[in-house]
C-alpha cells in the first residue's frame, strides 16, 4: 500500500493532482479541500490510501491521517465506493460525520449528493459503531487549507461541479456564499472548505 506521497505539486486539475516523486508523476485523486491546500511548484506530503480494481489503481489523497482513515472506514458499508466516500468528506470533515452518525442526523448525511435517506439509514446501521464518538477537532479545517482570497470562487465552483452540480447550480452557490467569503477573509487569505460545505448546504436546500 502506498501510505503517502512527497514531492513537488506539478499540475492541479479539478478532482486531481500531479505530484513528482523522485521523477516520477503520480496521480492522486483528492476532494476540493484538498486541492485547495496545494500550489503548483510547491512541496507538499499527502496522506493516501490506494483503491485497487480489476481495471484501475487510483490513488486517493488527503490532508491528514484522520481524513484517510475515516475515507477508509466508510467503504466498509454498503453501498459506499471510494468516490461516494471522498464526496462525504468534502461535504463534511471527519468529526461532523462522526457527529452525524453517532446522533442518526439524517438530515446532514443527506447533504452528500447521492446519498438519499435509505442509503444514510443503511450508513448510521453500519458505521455507529465503527467511526466512534468525534475526537475534539471541532468544526473548521486545518490552518493550511486557507486559499489565496482571490482564488476562492474558481475553486469552490470547480468543486461543485467535481461533485456533480451542474455549472449553472455552481454559479448560484458561490454567489450565496460571497457574504461569508468575505466576512472570513483574513490576510487575502479565505478557507476554501468551508466555503465548499456552506456551498453545498445551500445546495441541498434548493
Amino acid at each position: 500500500m502506498i501510505a503517502s506521497v512527497r514531492g513537488r505539486v506539478r499540475t492541479v486539475g479539478p478532482a486531481s493532482a500531479v505530484v513528482e516523486v523522485a521523477g516520477i508523476g503520480i496521480e492522486v485523486q483528492c476532494a476540493p479541500g484538498t486541492l485547495a491546500t496545494l500550489t503548483v511548484g510547491g512541496d507538499t506530503t499527502l496522506p493516501t490510501s490506494l483503491v485497487v480494481r480489476e481495471e484501475s489503481l487510483t490513488l486517493f489523497g488527503f490532508v491528514d491521517d484522520d481524513e484517510r482513515s475515516v475515507f477508509e472506514l466508510l467503504q466498509t458499508a454498503s453501498g459506499v465506493g471510494p468516490k461516494l466516500a471522498q464526496a462525504m468528506l468534502a461535504v463534511h470533515p471527519p468529526d461532523e460525520l462522526r457527529r452525524a452518525v453517532a446522533t442518526e442526523d439524517l438530515g446532514a448525511l443527506m447533504q452528500v449528493p447521492g446519498v438519499g435517506r435509505k442509503g444514510a439509514q443503511r450508513i448510521v446501521l453500519e458505521l455507529k459503531d465503527r467511526l466512534g464518538a468525534p475526537v475534539g477537532r471541532g468544526h473548521a479545517g486545518p490552518a493550511s487549507q486557507l486559499a489565496p482570497a482571490g482564488h476562492w470562487r474558481e475553486q469552490v465552483h470547480t468543486g461543485l461541479v467535481g461533485l456533480g452540480w451542474s455549472a449553472r447550480e455552481a454559479d448560484g452557490a458561490v454567489d450565496a456564499v460571497a457574504p461569508i467569503a468575505h466576512e472570513q477573509q483574513s490576510d487575502d487569505a479565505v478557507d476554501v472548505p468551508t466555503l465548499l460545505r456552506a456551498a453545498l448546504r445551500t445546495l441541498s436546500r434548493t
